[in-house]
Order: structure tokens, then C-alpha cells, then sequence
């Protein structure tokens, strides 16, 4: 009687390997992690931009190696007399090491400290090589002339001296003469 109440249960105690190995995939644990983090960015032993982050994962064993800020991070950009000129913030980004490129999602906001531009959208991207930042999804940015949205999202050089929105409408702020 207790031999077939045993076997009754060993059925349910098999092992899946398939579903052990997506539990526990190489790809879902970071290399490496570190908490209050700071990278600082130089061209010709110039600051040019200081990332702050409260938390950080590498994930370097996959084929597009990535480093994770799960709990966000602030990048500041510098100008020559080491003055921040603009910042991009987000709650959730990602860097993809090979491409250079930066994805920032959730509350993303970006502004330009000199003229107050300033570009807020949920989705963003990042490219260190071409300088410019962009969005496809909906994009509001506000400075001196008014607020304006871009229904198809936004390009920007890095530091806001310059944008173009897509798809855009917007309220303009008229000044009396």
C-alpha cells in the first residue's frame, strides 16, 4: 500500500530541463553589478559627459553585449569651461555597447540649461556617435515660444541647440511689439 502511494507521486516530481534552463538562462544574470555608480566621458582630456546611476548590470556573454540601469540614471553633458550645458534623465535605460547607442524609457526627460529647451517623451534614444538623440513615439518639448508636441516623435542634437519634431502641433506663445 505505501509502494503505491510513493509511485503515485514520482510522476510529479519530474524534472522539465527545458524549463530549468530558461530559469536560469546565461542571459538573465548580469557579468557584473555595482550600486551608485559614476562614468565620465572625455575627448581630449575634456569632461564631456558624466553619467550618475543608483544601480548598473553588465551583461557581456551574448552577442550584443549590454549594460542595464534598472533603477534609471542622469547624463550631464559639459562645455569647455566644464559648465553643464544639458541633461537627459530616465527611469529606465539600457546601453548597447557594440552599436553605442542608448535606450531610455519611461519619464525621459532632456533640457538644455542655456536656452530651456527642454524635450519630455516615454521612449528615447541615445547615438554617442552621431550626437543626436530621437524618438518615434509622442514627444513634448517646451522652451520660450511655447509648448509643441511631436505626434511622431522628435531629432535632436545632444545638448538641444537644435531639433526638428514630426508630425507636430503645438501652442506658440505671441509677444506684443
Amino acid at each position: 500500500m505505501l509502494l503505491s502511494a510513493a509511485a503515485c507521486f514520482l510522476p510529479s516530481c519530474e524534472n522539465d530541463l527545458e524549463k530549468i534552463k530558461t530559469l536560469t538562462s546565461i542571459e538573465q544574470i548580469p557579468d557584473a553589478s555595482g550600486k551608485k555608480y559614476e562614468i565620465l566621458y572625455s575627448d581630449s582630456f575634456r569632461l564631456r559627459v558624466r553619467i550618475l546611476a543608483p544601480e548598473i548590470e553588465r551583461y557581456a556573454r551574448i552577442d550584443d553585449p549590454y549594460l542595464k540601469f534598472p533603477k534609471g540614471m542622469t547624463a550631464y553633458f559639459y562645455d569647455d569651461s566644464l559648465n553643464i550645458e544639458a541633461y537627459i534623465k530616465a527611469k529606465d535605460v539600457i546601453y548597447f555597447e557594440k552599436k553605442n547607442l542608448w535606450e531610455a524609457k519611461n519619464n525621459v526627460e532632456a533640457r538644455n540649461l542655456d536656452n530651456g529647451n527642454q524635450i519630455n517623451t516615454e521612449h528615447m534614444f541615445w547615438d554617442e556617435k552621431k550626437h543626436m538623440i530621437y524618438s518615434n513615439t509622442r514627444s513634448r518639448i517646451v522652451n520660450t515660444d511655447g509648448t509643441f508636441y511631436g505626434e511622431n516623435g522628435f531629432e535632436a542634437k545632444q545638448d538641444l541647440s537644435w531639433y526638428r519634431l514630426k508630425k507636430s502641433k503645438g501652442v506658440v506663445i505671441l509677444k506684443d511689439e
